[in-house]
């Protein structure tokens, strides 16, 4: 039987986006997801469109595992269980946040957390609440096809902002063919747990995973959206 307080709430209609504007619009992070498997070809088709992203001097520098089945199982159920644990000695290849955020982006990133959990009705101070729904990062949040992205080493920052644009150009093929997405850069936290179950050297960092399926919409907490800051807010306009 169906809990859920969204229970009721009509489903959308077809779920895919047909044109670029669409794409983007409706792209959103999804936590929850539907257990409806994705056909290989879907994937491949989805990488195959992504790889027309831009790369300076077309150095492509993406590097994907795609898993599902046994193996998203597996390695999702060894993080989750390392992060449920506080196991220790778990550090990124990379260093994602600063170490002191400050204004406006400070004040974003509280929004963005505390929106979350104020959608589930969790409230500040119900420390196991907020850790068990974390907890959902790490095994895909439950999605039928799971992906990790690494990156060589040896490429620099340039490289870094190519590799954004292969995401988010992932994220919106997704949405061509009606599937949801989300990126996770909470699965970088662990990359020795990564190597252990992928082919990933130590010649490459892990730079995040992605959870990808068809959304659960009858879900509380993809009820949840952030919001976007006013174009005037960060463009500025010249010679107009």
């Amino acid at each position: 039987m169906q809990t859920d307080a969204n229970a009721s709430r009509p489903h959308p209609g077809p779920d895919i986006a047909t044109t670029v504007a669409d794409a983007m619009r409706s792209r959103r992070s999804v936590r929850k997801f539907l257990d409806t498997p994705v056909p290989l070809a879907t994937i491949r088709d989805i990488l195959d469109l992504a790889s027309n992203a831009p790369s300076g001097s077309n150095l492509q520098p993406w590097n994907v595992f795609v898993l599902t089945g046994q193996p998203l199982e597996t390695l999702g159920n060894a993080i989750q269980a390392a992060y449920l644990a506080d196991e220790p000695g778990h550090v990124r290849d990379y260093r994602y946040y600063t170490d002191a955020l400050h204004d406006p982006f400070l004040a974003r990133k509280r929004a963005c957390g505390w929106g979350l959990y104020g959608t589930l009705g969790i409230v500040r101070g119900n420390k196991p609440a907020m850790k068990a729904q974390r907890a959902t990062n790490y095994n895909f949040f439950g999605a039928p096809l799971g992906m990790v992205f690494t990156i060589d080493r040896g490429l620099e920052v340039g490289s870094w902002m190519d590799f954004g644009g292969f995401l988010q150009s992932v994220m919106l093929a997704a949405r061509s063919v009606g599937l949801h997405s989300c990126a996770q850069a909470s699965i970088a936290e662990y990359p020795t747990i990564v190597r252990r179950h992928l082919a990933v050297g130590d010649d490459h960092a892990v730079v995040c995973g992605m959870a990808l399926g068809h959304a659960d919409f009858d879900a509380r907490v993809n009820q949840f959206r952030t919001e976007r800051c006013a174009v005037d807010e960060f463009a500025t306009f010249l010679g107009f």
